[in-house]
């Protein structure tokens, strides 16, 4: 029987269970061109107010996968994982994520995006390194993951095509927030990378997405089971986004803050409790490790040795940058030509944030992109950030703004002093890891 799509988006809209032969059908219109752009939006717009259930968002995710290509990685011995995260600021957990958990044994190819909105994008600080290739071919990537353990490149036209096209329509009809379409999103891109498994940093506060426990629930909860319903073993860890994760938020400066972690100098950090959860997720869901002390004791053991910074220079080597890249990092990093420390106008505790803003600043300086097509100046961003909790004194340095030009500088300076809120009481402390969702 041929399918009508406006019949498929009148059930959709009347609150209809579809079947997944109706979706994969639609679906496969939406690759193929034969449904109408309308036709996409309506469908939609459809799903956004009936929603759909769990069976419903396994089919869209699936048939969204196969509107590809799905990589075979069965000739490997490894288990193949991954991470991904709903985005924040200052989080660049899978630049040491991905060779700490290669050096424990895992195959991590890891398929990365650009920033979106006031968050960085993992593709554009890698690009900060020049001649990174976050575009190689398949070969290469292959070769790469074999040889190193982990890649991290960028979504290329193969891998998933449909949701290309329906995240553009959604973008411009007011759907992007659909947990079923969000699901399928980025599940498809993940499932056509071939994972057996995947853990999920699902992020909320002032410098996420999503603000509330119980959204970031809902989306945990549908991710979760999606994704495990696709036979990808996978678990999510909701996470604490009130403040920059790293102290640096810029492309150069959060590369460097990498090297930096894998050198084992940001121990004690929140930073590092966050790497280290989802390093154990990783291992523990993979089956490399049967327990908590186990995965914990692989993990630092892969930071501690150098075996995570040696992997990520060979990964860097491979994929095109200096073959010294992870010692001699200083070579090749452009600076900022104006580098201006920010200083407190009087003291206390620093209490709160507004993390989003401190994204938004770093746009501000050329860091990030406020349209598609915007060139990102990777020097400019905002180092030295001091983490919530910290008591300081009237002159001292909370953050180091990074800049082109004294004027952006002084901008930023302004803009930091009133995106924090010093109090004479110290603030209550806050997890970093708010639930986990299996």
């Amino acid at each position: 029987m041929t399918m009508i799509p406006q019949e498929i988006i009148r059930r959709k809209r009347d609150g209809e269970t579809l079947s997944s032969e109706d979706i994969a059908a639609f679906i496969s219109g939406l690759s193929d061109g034969s449904i109408s752009e309308g036709q996409v939006a309506a469908f939609a717009m459809a799903t956004w107010f009936s929603g759909m259930s769990i069976h419903e968002t396994v089919a869209l995710t699936s048939a969204m996968r196969d509107s590809g290509d799905v990589l075979d990685w069965s000739g490997l011995s490894a288990p193949v994982a991954d991470k991904h995260s709903t985005g924040g600021v200052g989080d660049n957990v899978s630049l040491m994520l991905a060779p700490i958990a290669a050096a424990c044994g895992l195959a991590v190819p890891m398929i990365s995006g650009r920033g979106l909105g006031h968050t960085g994008g993992t593709l554009d600080k890698l690009e900060s390194i020049p001649g990174y290739n976050i575009k190689p071919s398949a070969e290469l990537f292959r070769r790469t993951v074999e040889e190193v353990g982990c890649a991290i490149i960028g979504q290329t036209a193969a891998l998933a095509p449909a949701d290309r096209r329906l995240y553009a329509i959604r973008d411009v009809t007011a759907t992007v927030d659909s947990v079923p379409l969000i699901t399928a999103s980025i599940l498809s891109k993940k499932l056509a990378a071939g994972l057996q498994s995947l853990v999920l940093d699902v992020k909320i506060g002032s410098g996420a997405f999503m603000v509330s426990l119980e959204e970031a629930e809902t989306l945990a909860r549908s991710l979760v089971g999606v994704a495990n319903g696709a036979g990808v073993k996978t678990t999510a860890l909701i996470t604490d986004m009130n403040e920059p994760l790293a102290d640096a938020a810029g492309n150069v400066l959060e590369i460097e803050n990498c090297l930096a972690f894998l050198r084992g100098e940001k121990s004690g950090t929140r930073l590092e409790a966050i790497v280290m959860a989802f390093a154990m997720e990783m291992l523990l869901l993979s089956g490399v490790a049967s327990s908590p002390a186990e995965a914990e004791t692989l993990a630092r053991r892969a930071l501690e040795s150098g075996a995570a910074l040696e992997r990520f220079g060979r990964m860097v080597h491979l994929l095109g940058g200096p073959h010294d890249f992870a010692e001699h990092s200083d070579r090749y990093l452009q600076k900022a030509p104006v580098v201006l420390p920010v200083e407190l106008m009087h003291g206390g505790y620093l209490s709160s944030c507004d993390a989003r803003g401190v994204g938004m600043a770093v746009i501000a300086l050329g860091g990030g992109r406020t349209h598609a097509d915007d060139i990102i100046d990777h020097r400019v961003g905002i180092g030295g950030l001091k983490p919530l909790g910290t008591k300081l004194e009237k002159g001292d340095v909370l953050a180091v703004v990074h800049a082109v030009d004294e004027v952006a500088a002084e901008a930023a300076r302004e803009r930091l002093l009133s995106l924090y809120t010093l109090t004479e009481e110290a603030p209550p402390a806050r997890p970093i890891i708010l639930a986990k969702i299996n």
